[in-house]
């Protein structure tokens, strides 16, 4: 009878790696991608900025960007302040700056006829 018994739990030995299997593409969905995502718009934010637009840094410091660099960022925290933050320490944008906006081409051919 124990032979019998032994011979019955071979197809078990399968589970427990299907089960790190999934335990690791669970982890990869809930927690690698979501933080591959917002580290991309983190990234693209920080890249769009310019001068006239009002940031928050990572310490919670307001400022407007009035020059950009490489990979620094001029921010006037007040009248007459300014202070130089790396781009990484951009925490989220408040406000953009307006940008004028250029007519289309197609506009302009219309106005010159």
């Amino acid at each position: 009878m124990l032979y019998q018994a032994a011979e019955g739990g071979g197809a078990g030995s399968f589970t427990p790696i299907l089960m790190i299997a999934l335990l690791f593409g669970v982890m990869y969905f809930m927690m690698i991608r979501p933080q591959q995502k917002r580290r991309r718009e983190a990234e693209a934010m920080q890249s769009g900025l310019s001068a006239g637009d009002e940031v928050v840094t990572i310490g919670g410091l307001y400022g407007t960007v009035t020059g950009v660099e490489d990979d620094s960022v001029l921010l006037e925290v007040a009248p007459g302040v300014q202070t130089r933050y790396a781009r990484p320490a951009i925490a989220r944008v408040v406000t953009k700056a307006e940008r004028p906006v250029e007519p289309a081409a197609e506009e302009t051919d219309a106005v010159k006829e």
